[in-house]
């Protein structure tokens, strides 16, 4: 059985994506300010790579089924380096839809078993969504 312990390596790796996520919503906020933009692709690639090992990191992003994912994730980066931010978050989006694709399901589960939010997550009309996502069929 894999042991899945949070050492410090771990602690400040959850810790720099949070934060690159914060920096990446301030800067969306913020009309689109380039410097909080990079500065949150920055820490959330940091923080990705030291929780989950830059081995592992490097086989994520270099597989086969990931290299359009990938170039739109470094193309949207690079357009929000050089001043194209708009452009460059619809592009990063995109990427990222595309790299973390496989992980909705398992979001879905998640979600659903947080106390209020999968309270709402069971009415009807969301229900079919998220059971869509989850990779259950929806009776027709």
């Amino acid at each position: 059985m894999m042991s899945f312990e949070m050492n410090d390596r771990k602690k400040i790796g959850i810790g720099l994506t949070g934060f690159g996520v914060f920096f990446s919503f301030l800067g969306i906020i913020l009309f689109f300010d380039k410097g909080l933009l990079a500065m949150g692709n920055i820490l959330f690639f940091s923080g990705v790579t030291l929780t989950i090992g830059l081995k592992s990191t490097m086989q994520f992003f270099m597989k086969r089924q990931n290299f359009k994912g990938t170039i739109s994730f470094g193309a949207g980066f690079f357009f929000v380096v050089i001043g194209w931010p708009i452009f460059g978050m619809i592009l990063e989006t995109y990427g990222f839809i595309i790299l973390f694709s496989g992980f909705w399901p398992t979001l879905a589960v998640f979600l659903q078993r947080i106390p209020i939010l999968g309270w709402v997550l069971q009415k009807p009309f969301l229900r079919s969504f998220v059971d869509k996502y989850r990779g259950r069929r929806v009776p027709v």
